[in-house]
């Protein structure tokens, strides 16, 4: 079982990182495999909506959400982090995620998914709501922990002394690994996943 982690700062080591770091080691104490993937700092357009996608299963933007797909694909669970930029998620963590679950967000349901934000003071909830919509519009099972899972701090250093920040990292991936536990143990016990049913789209003005 592996957890696919997915830094959303253009900083590769900074506060973000230490709170996925805290809780990839936690997983990995759990028997959890994990991978931290940095989105880079190179600019990530957004979705034009164009559709080619549908029909190629790739963006015509070729950039490194095609290049991250399989990553994507392969994972059994994830974690979505990104530092708190006017009260929301990162613009490219938002350009990456909205591209790639438009192009495979069916093929992620029923895996695990967890949003983690970084904040140096306010606007932490506003982007843990809005990271927290890719699980639920994608029947993905959403990982608690014992508070909303934030860190603070303006440096790495300060986020590491944001004592219960970090617990609740570490409880978060303990939540994580135990769910990855008994979702495996299901579909070895044969127990079958929930059938779908077509979706019905309503438009409100007709």
């Amino acid at each position: 079982m592996k957890v696919l982690l997915v830094n959303g700062s253009a900083k590769k080591n900074g506060c973000t990182y230490t709170a996925l770091k805290e809780v990839a080691d936690e997983l990995e104490r759990n028997g959890i495999e994990t991978e931290i993937f940095h989105i880079g700092s190179k600019p990530i357009g957004g979705c034009m909506g164009c559709g080619a996608c549908s029909k190629t299963g790739k963006c015509v933007q070729d950039d490194i959400v095609n290049s991250a797909m399989e990553k994507f694909i392969e994972a059994d669970g994830f974690v979505f982090a990104s530092p708190v930029h006017y009260a929301a998620a990162s613009g490219g963590i938002t350009s990456f995620l909205d591209r790639m679950f438009y192009i495979c967000g069916k093929k992620l349901a029923d895996k695990p998914g967890a949003a983690i934000v970084s904040c140096r003071r306010g606007g932490a909830t506003a982007a843990f709501d809005q990271l927290n919509k890719y699980f639920t519009i994608n029947n993905m099972p959403v990982v608690s922990s014992q508070y909303w899972n934030m860190v603070h701090g303006n440096k790495p250093e300060e986020v590491v002394q944001d004592l219960e920040g970090m617990q609740t990292m570490r409880t978060l991936a303990k939540n994580m690994a135990w769910l990855l536990k008994c979702i495996d143990a299901a579909n070895k016990a044969g127990i079958e996943k929930p059938q779908r049913e077509a979706k019905i789209a309503t438009n409100y003005i007709r």
